[in-house]
C-alpha cells in the first residue's frame, strides 16, 4: 500500500473527537495513504484509558485504525532517533522523546508529517502540514 503521510498525535485525537477540519483534512488524503507511529497508537490507548468511557473510546479508535497503517519502530528509526536526538541536545533544542520517534518515522518512511507542533520543524528534511498557517 501507498503512504503518504503520518498523522502526529494531536491530530488523531482531533480526528476521533469528530473535529470538522481535521475530519476533511483526513478524508481528503486519505486515498493518498495515511500512517501513524505506534507510538502515537500507545499515547491514543493512554487517553482512552483516561476516559469516562474507554469502551467507547476503543470503538472510536478502531473505526480510525480502519484508515490508517501503523508503524513500528524499526530498529533503522531507532538508530536515527539516536542521532537526531543527540543532534538536536548539542544545539539545546531537544524535541520531546515520543515526538522525536515521530518525526524520524515520517522521515525514515519519507512521509508527509500532519502535525500542528512547530517543533518538528528542527527535524532537516522534514516537510509538515498543518491545519493553520505557520
Amino acid at each position: 500500500m501507498k503512504l503518504a503521510y503520518l498523522i502526529e498525535s494531536d491530530w488523531a485525537v482531533w480526528w476521533l473527537r469528530q473535529r470538522p477540519e481535521v475530519v476533511t483534512a483526513v478524508k481528503t488524503r486519505e486515498r493518498d495513504g495515511l500512517a501513524m507511529s505506534i507510538i502515537t497508537l500507545a499515547e491514543l490507548y493512554e487517553g482512552i484509558e483516561l476516559m469516562k468511557d474507554p469502551a467507547a473510546g476503543r470503538k472510536g479508535l478502531q473505526g480510525f485504525l480502519q484508515l490508517v497503517t501503523v508503524l513500528p519502530v524499526s530498529p533503522r528509526v531507532a538508530e536515527r532517533f539516536g542521532k537526531e536526538a543527540a543532534r538536536l541536545e548539542r544545539l539545546g533544542q531537544r524535541i520531546p522523546d515520543f515526538d522525536l520517534v515521530i518525526g524520524v518515522t515520517a522521515l525514515h518512511h519519507g512521509l508527509t508529517l500532519l502535525a500542528e507542533d512547530t517543533h518538528f520543524d528542527r527535524l532537516p528534511g522534514l516537510v509538515r502540514q498543518s491545519l493553520s498557517p505557520s
